[in-house]
């Protein structure tokens, strides 16, 4: 494993971690009427500390971005996933809260769970499938599936919305992975004229849109540990699933390491979850009525 994409990944966590802190203490404020629209995005830019967390996620996703194309997603992904260690140090921060038994099984889960997978699967580079019907299919997969959790959520509203916009937002951003990895390739292959030409760096900036208005809606209506768990466990399972499915990502497959890398991502997904639940994340809900505008 490179240094230099462990230290890139674990950077663009730190950021990815602090960012969404940000931008849930002040979507938190943001008017109900613009829950899945475009016009939550306009309202937010007018409240400076959603404007830092964006920052801090920008960062995040450019230091994601250069650790994907030095290293393989499967690699990169559950490192990520390490956001949420990040964002409960920042919660702990602002509410007083200590760690406790379920804070520190939390750590250990998510934390051995990330170098049991590593360990075991030792994912390498390998040569991309050629064939487009599979790599289409898996895109469909996953955004097909944030689609319908997507109109399902639009239906249930205060219910279990948050938490379904979070894993439909999770499936895109796993897929924009793969898709700034294949861009990062493309450049190293023919520059900014190679990058261009193909259609990989739009349908970045189109899931990461997307995404962003899933993200910010899941984080208007509920707590952070309602959507920021469910976010987190889904885009790596996302990423994970396009890298080895057509990225050309390859895992050790012997029986041993196979059930390493299960326990692994089942030990990453539950240590996300009880670190979502701590008392320390922020636990402000849904408000009643519709606010007027935003505010920090």
């Amino acid at each position: 494993m490179s240094v230099l994409v462990l230290v890139l990944a674990v950077s663009a966590a730190f950021c990815l971690g602090i960012g969404f802190v940000l931008q849930q203490n002040a979507a938190q404020h943001a008017p109900l009427g613009d829950f899945l629209s475009p016009r939550l995005l306009l309202d937010l830019m007018r409240v400076p500390r959603w404007l830092f967390g964006i920052g801090f996620m920008v960062c995040g996703m450019v230091l994601g971005a250069i650790a994907l194309s030095n290293g393989e997603i499967s690699l990169v992904e559950p490192l990520l996933a390490t956001n949420l260690l990040f964002a409960l140090a920042l919660s702990r921060h602002q509410t007083r809260q200590p760690l406790g038994r379920q804070g520190w099984s939390g750590l250990a889960l998510l934390a051995g769970g990330v170098t049991a997978f590593i360990v075991a699967g030792q994912p390498q580079s390998g040569a991309a499938i050629s064939d487009p019907l599979r790599r289409w299919l898996i895109i469909g997969l996953m955004v097909g599936g944030a689609l319908l959790l997507t109109a399902y959520a639009k239906k249930s509203r205060l219910g279990s919305a948050p938490i379904l916009l979070a894993v439909a937002a999770g499936l895109l951003y796993g897929v924009q992975d793969s898709l700034t990895r294949m861009s990062g390739q493309r450049f190293s292959a023919g520059g900014w004229s190679e990058l261009f030409t193909g259609w990989q760096p739009y349908g970045v900036v189109v899931l990461g849109v997307a995404g962003l208005i899933l993200v910010q809606s899941a984080f208007e209506m509920a707590p952070l540990r309602m959507s920021l768990p469910a976010l987190t466990a889904a885009q790596p399972l996302a990423g994970i699933a396009c890298g080895v499915g057509f990225m050309g990502d390859q895992l050790h497959t012997d029986a041993g390491a196979l059930a390493w890398q299960v326990t692994g991502l089942a030990a990453i997904v539950a240590g996300i979850v009880l670190l979502g639940m701590h008392p320390a994340m922020p636990t402000t809900g849904p408000r009643e009525g519709d606010r007027a505008g935003a505010e920090v």
